[in-house]
């Protein structure tokens, strides 16, 4: 594998056009076709293109705002991934740096790729730093076997709005402590194996509640207030020592002067707050400028690159306009602000670049998944005895949302008609939206047992979906998080009186 050549020699050997092309990382898209691949190999070849994020596909939720396109599915998504990404690094003359969003592992972009839970699922882990670290470690190592070299995580968000639709499942949850604790640990796992990270999206985007896909949300807090909740974890990590920082597109007056322009094109939130006044001195990475919250708002090409640019980002994540954006830079950009974007971008492809790919194949850590599923399980009401009463007195079984799964298929032997009823909940999507995926039919079946029948109910999934349902309802009510195999044969051990739930929920229910 190439080296980047050391700064010293770079600075010198670059001219100003590749410098400024350094800056810009558009997206690479696994499933694209052929004609797209050699359109961006040229891209990366003609325009000195510093680093790329790869995206599943163009109809993929990064991409596909209103989800109208349907996202085809591809078995071999990771083979494909390595394939490109020998082929963009051929196509580039200094040595790409590659970036992912790997959240909960290269499974959020890559189908058959390992997948480990979601930050909310940790988040309900107590005393759970270590394994946080291990999770970190995982996801790292199959990010160096795929030839990646920046995972563009750990969120540190807090999960402050349960309207959120966008960052919800993301966060480790409502407890700053916890936040700042758990992405520390994430971001130390992902180190150990060579990873870069990046800690998203500052100055805060846990207490919002609209889609930055799809519009620019705003925080209208006061300046002492973000200081204590919102950034709280980016000051107290950044004080650690990060890789990087992503800047959100949400608007945040007190930090801006009073404007509501996003904070992804802010001079006076990146430059002058980050910067200036919380003192980071190392790379700022723009989240995605194809996003509406700002892509709506530039009708000229480049314009919002060159914005980005000067509001302080160093790397241009997700341009859609490269020729025109290294344009703008360079005919009206700040010298002395290009040198310096550069030297942080090639500072930090040094420091990518000194770890090698490392082979094997990937393998999901099933060990660290039964700690996991064990440590997070949440009794949320009633207690050990409630659930005894349900296996000595009998019960029905109601499954909504995933006939086919291993929990219910475990108790359907063991039902038998009584007014108990355990009552297994998978939501068919993570998000919000249009209730977790659930039919208004479906809802109305669930209302109808927690109103009617003695209730056990399990839920495997965000636990948000509760804020749909009168859960108090429920004789006990258990968290699960996650529909993974691991995660329901712990939540039936635990049904079957053989393990205790030592989790609890990391956020607040209605």
């Amino acid at each position: 594998m190439r080296n980047p050549l050391p700064y010293s020699e770079a600075v010198k050997a670059l001219t100003l056009e590749e410098k400024v092309g350094q800056l810009f990382m558009p997206a690479a898209f696994i499933n694209d076709t052929e004609e797209e691949v050699r359109k961006l190999e040229k891209l990366i070849a003609e325009h000195h293109i510093g680093s790329i994020c790869f995206f599943h596909s163009r109809a993929s939720a990064a991409t596909n705002f209103e989800g109208k396109k349907e996202v085809v599915h591809n078995e071999n998504s990771y083979g494909r991934l390595k394939t490109l990404i020998a082929r963009y690094q051929q196509a580039a003359q200094h040595p790409l740096l590659v970036a992912i969003d790997a959240e909960w592992g290269l499974a959020m972009r890559i189908e058959n790729t390992p997948q480990y839970p979601y930050a909310i699922t940790l988040g309900a882990m107590q005393g759970g730093s270590d394994l946080v670290f291990e999770v970190g470690k995982q996801i790292a190592l199959d990010c160096r076997k795929a030839g990646i070299h920046w995972n563009l995580a750990p969120v540190v968000d807090i999960n402050l709005n349960p309207e959120n639709p966008v960052i919800g499942y993301r966060s480790f949850g409502s407890d700053k402590y916890q936040v700042t604790q758990y992405a520390k640990s994430f971001m130390e796992g992902m180190a150990s194996a060579g990873i870069l990270n990046s800690i998203k999206h500052f100055p805060g985007h846990g207490d919002t509640a609209v889609d930055s896909h799809l519009g620019l949300p705003k925080i209208d807090k006061s300046k002492l207030v973000l200081h204590e909740n919102e950034l709280f974890p980016f000051n107290e990590l950044i004080k650690e020592g990060v890789d990087s920082v992503m800047v959100g597109h949400l608007a945040v007056p007190a930090l801006s002067n009073g404007k509501e322009a996003s904070a992804s094109v802010s001079e006076a939130i990146i430059t002058g707050f980050l910067r200036k006044e919380l003192g980071w001195s190392g790379p700022v990475i723009s989240d995605a400028l194809n996003m509406h919250a700002v892509s709506k708002s530039y009708t000229e090409k480049g314009l919002l690159e060159y914005e980005a640019f000067m509001a302080g980002n160093d790397v241009l994540c997700f341009a859609d306009h490269v020729t025109e954006g290294i344009g703008q830079i360079i005919e009206k950009g700040n010298p002395e602000q290009i040198e310096a974007s550069f030297e942080r971008l090639w500072k930090l492809k040094e420091k990518a670049f000194a770890k090698n790919v490392i082979e094997g194949d990937l393998q999901q850590d099933e060990k660290l998944m039964q700690k996991l599923a064990k440590e997070s399980l949440t009794l949320l009401k009633g207690t050990s005895h409630t659930l005894e009463k349900f296996r000595t007195e009998g019960f029905g079984l109601v499954e909504i949302g995933k006939t086919d799964n291993l929990f219910s298929e475990q108790l359907l032997a063991q039902q038998k008609n009584t007014t108990n009823v355990v009552l297994a909940l998978f939501p068919r999507q993570v998000k919000p939206k249009n209730n977790f995926g659930f039919s208004d039919s479906e809802l109305q079946t669930i209302s109808n047992v927690l109103a009617q029948k003695n209730t056990a109910l399990y839920l495997f999934g965000n636990p948000f979906v509760l804020n749909l349902l009168d859960w108090q309802q429920a004789k006990a009510v258990v968290v699960a998080y996650q529909d993974f195999k691991v995660f329901q044969e712990n939540a039936l051990q635990h049904f079957l009186g053989n393990l205790e739930a030592k989790g609890q929920l990391p956020v607040t229910i209605k």
